[in-house]
């Protein structure tokens, strides 16, 4: 068994955002825990945010389908990963794929949820700028074929 202080340096050696979130009530997940990754992918501090929902990284843009998948399947206890729009503190964008997984502690008949961000954005972009020229292709072959 891996000792906590080996786990905690391993943790904060991560070049990925790592959270710790507790299930409040119906809807709400605190934040308990954030990685120095984490504070440097959105540009918080830990004593900024921590016991706040985790929510608050969507910012106003609250329409996104990757959050209702979210929700879904922490309702349901299910782990997840969805890539969604989040914007950091000086209020630039970015596309996080976020891994959740949820973690059960029947002692204290909680529910907690570790989550893994990675900043994704040029991935998002290259992939958009590939479905143009794909869409430009098929309308050149169609046009082609006319």
């Amino acid at each position: 068994m891996i000792n906590a202080q080996l786990l905690q340096s391993m943790i904060d050696a991560s070049n990925d955002g790592i959270v710790v979130a507790e299930q409040e009530g119906d809807e709400d997940t605190i934040l308990i825990y954030v990685n120095a990754a984490f504070e440097r992918l959105t540009g918080f501090e830990r004593d900024e945010i921590l016991y706040q929902d985790c929510r608050f990284l969507q910012g106003d843009d609250r329409d996104q389908l990757a959050r209702s998948r979210i929700r879904k399947a922490l309702k349901e206890g299910q782990p997840c990963r969805e890539v969604l729009r989040n914007y950091r503190k000086d209020g630039s964008a970015f596309w996080n794929e976020l891994s959740i997984t949820p973690v059960h502690n029947a002692a204290e008949n909680r529910t907690y949820f570790i989550g893994i961000q990675k900043d994704v954005s040029r991935q998002v972009e290259l992939q958009r700028e590939l479905d143009k020229v794909r869409a430009r292709l098929a309308e050149l072959e169609s046009q082609l074929h006319a």
